[in-house]
């Protein structure tokens, strides 16, 4: 049975003897997947493939032939980096490239997915640069990557907790060779990488109040299995070759621009739809599962923070990022109070709960607002009120019960 070495004590430095561990069980693993596809850690050499397809609605030449010579000279520090973002049609995927598209320049920020992109998705500038892109494919991301010049790479292709769960096999091969793949790239063409880790990559044994960025890592799921392999892995490579690896552990996030995408946090966007819809709600979760959450703009804001940082600010590899925690419960209460008095919330929990459980109920983020300046903008009752007033736009309006209160204003936490 494949385990993971638990940080049962609590080093400054992580030992590398773990992250041998860690790479010993996940070849023994990946040679039983048959679907796996090329990449360096499953084969000697790397063949080329045709150039990757550019999909955009003007005509978008790569960065490489657009540059001039004099372009190509530019170092880093005077121009906008140039950004792969892979993943990029899921939640955070799109609201990231947006951002990063109205700072860097649209030409600059190359999204990339398996699938593409539909009409209704939330798509600021579609006239950026868009490329298929299977993480497995180990030549196809290396020619993306040379072919526009990419500085940096996000990589945020990756199955999802209570997904992975149903799942394994898939899971292991996505979230773990994918980001071997990236890491791997990262090395040879000297980027910078973010991949962001999770609140699932914690266990039942952390400390699940003010849970420090040092501690147990257990995890009893799949899914958080595999970010702590990403965390350990990465730190690794920071280590022995100088890449500049960054994470965050993200929390729940919360948005109202896409549907729930499969993880257990995913009850707290799914609430609001079904209030709207039905006035009811049908809960996985047991009333009192404590969980922290963030809304996606501060999850945005923060990541850009935490990418953008001077290398040199930086004291760790991997920071906790947290806004605030709340319960189903309050959940359905703050609904109840402010916005559709008469809606039910009924509680069923499932095999989600079980993962919820062995998940921190707070997160202590103190060492991101002390090295790159992290501070989350919304609070539980701010989040309440963008989610409701969100979602309700997309539906037919109905009457709340405070249908003349204004707009609530931010909550900056200290």
């Amino acid at each position: 049975m494949l385990r993971f070495a638990s940080r049962l004590a609590l080093p400054t430095r992580r030992q590398p003897s773990a992250i041998l561990y860690l790479a010993a069980q996940h070849r023994a693993l990946t040679t039983s997947l048959s679907h796996v596809a090329s990449s360096p850690f499953a084969k000697g050499s790397v063949s080329r493939t045709p150039a990757a397809t550019v999909s955009t609605s003007t005509p978008v030449v790569s960065a490489r032939n657009a540059s001039t010579g004099a372009q190509a000279l530019q170092s880093l520090s005077q121009r906008p980096p140039r950004v792969l973002v892979t993943g990029s049609l899921g939640q955070l995927g799109l609201a990231l490239v947006n951002e990063m598209r109205t700072r860097y320049g649209v030409g600059n920020v190359v999204a990339s997915d398996i699938r593409k992109p539909t009409a209704g998705l939330p798509i600021a500038h579609p006239e950026g640069p868009f490329v298929y892109a299977d993480v497995m494919n180990y030549p196809l991301l290396e020619r993306i990557i040379v072919d526009f010049q990419i500085d940096w790479v996000v990589h945020y292709s990756a199955m999802l907790s209570a997904v992975a769960e149903k799942e394994p096999a898939r899971a292991l091969n996505v979230n773990i060779t994918g980001f071997q793949n990236v890491l791997e790239l990262s090395r040879i063409h000297k980027l910078r990488l973010f991949c962001p880790s999770t609140i699932g990559a914690f266990g039942p044994q952390t400390p699940k109040i003010n849970t420090p960025d040092l501690t147990i890592m257990n995890p009893n799921t799949i899914y958080g299995i595999t970010k702590v392999h990403m965390e350990l892995l990465g730190e690794y490579y920071h280590e022995k070759f100088g890449v500049d690896f960054r994470s965050a552990r993200y929390p729940g996030i919360l948005s109202v621009d896409t549907m729930p995408g499969g993880g257990t946090t995913d009850y707290a966007i799914d609430i609001f739809h079904h209030a709207l819809q039905t006035n009811s709600y049908n809960c996985f979760l047991k009333p009192e599962t404590r969980l922290p959450m963030m809304y996606i703009s501060d999850c945005i804001e923060g990541t850009l923070q935490l990418m953008e940082a001077p290398v040199e600010k930086l004291t760790q590899r991997v920071y906790n990022m947290a806004a605030d925690s709340f319960t189903p419960a309050e959940l359905d209460v703050a609904i109840r109070e402010h916005y559709a008095p008469d809606f039910q919330m009924n509680y069923v929990p499932d095999s989600r709960q079980a993962i919820a459980d062995s998940w921190p109920a707070s997160l202590d983020d103190s060492l991101a607002r002390r090295d790159w300046g992290w501070k989350p903008q919304y609070d539980t009752a701010a989040m309440v009120h963008k989610m409701w007033t969100g979602i309700a736009a997309q539906y037919t309006p109905r009457p709340t019960k405070l249908e003349d209160a204004g707009e609530l204003t931010k909550v900056t936490q200290a």
